[in-house]
Formats: structure tokens, sequence, C-alpha cells
């Protein structure tokens, strides 16, 4: 498989500096830069270039060999997953009346419940 996706990588980025080269000739052989058809045939080699060569670009960048410079790495968590050094404890899991886990989205709607409870004085 990776000598496949190495092939098609290869075989795009030739493509892609195929239709370059074709907007270069396109420029340096017409006498007039701006007719409507240069501009066409500019534009429209300048977008197959784009479209095949974004594909080795992103499989770059999904195997991390492509440094981006407005990208930082990013730095792992600490294993508290807070502020360093701070020590975070686990709630113990929410579970119903037979002992299985609750969904998160019960699980969500209860701590909303909890809060509201909290915030308004029991009268009775």
């Amino acid at each position: 498989m990776r000598r496949e996706l190495g092939l098609l990588n290869i075989i795009c980025i030739f493509v892609a500096f195929g239709f370059l080269v074709l907007a270069a000739i396109s420029v340096i052989s017409s006498g007039d830069f701006l007719t409507t058809d240069n501009l066409f045939i500019i534009t429209v080699s300048l977008l197959m270039a784009l479209m095949f060569i974004i594909n080795p670009l992103l499989y770059l960048k999904s195997e991390g060999r492509l440094p981006l410079p407005g990208m930082k790495k990013q730095v792992a968590a600490p294993a508290g997953g807070g502020e360093w050094g701070q020590i975070k404890t686990q709630a113990p899991p929410l579970l119903d009346a037979k002992g299985r886990a609750v969904p998160p989205d019960v699980r969500a709607i209860v701590s909303q419940m909890d809060k509201a409870s909290e915030k308004t004085p029991n009268v009775v």
C-alpha cells in the first residue's frame, strides 16, 4: 500500500509540474499576455496544477513530514490534565438503577439539573 501511495504521489507531482510548465509556456510564447484566451489557459493550468499537488501535500502533512511555518508543534499535556502540579481526581461514574454506566447525554442533563438545584433554595 505504501508503494502505491508513493507512486500515485509521484505521478500527481509530475502532472502538476506539467501543468505549471504549460502555464509558463503560455505566458512566454504569447505576444499579448492579457488576452481572454491566454488568461483562461493560464488559470485552468494553475487550477489543475493545484488540484494535482494538493494530494501529495496533504499526505506529507498527515505523515508529519511537511513543516508548516505558521504551525507550532503541540506540547504534550501534563499528566493531571490541568495546571502543572495540580492533581485532579476523577468523579465516580454515574450509574443507573441496574448499575450500568449512564450515557454522556444523560450525564450532561443530570449535571445541569444539579447546577440548577444548587442555585435555587429549597423552600418547603
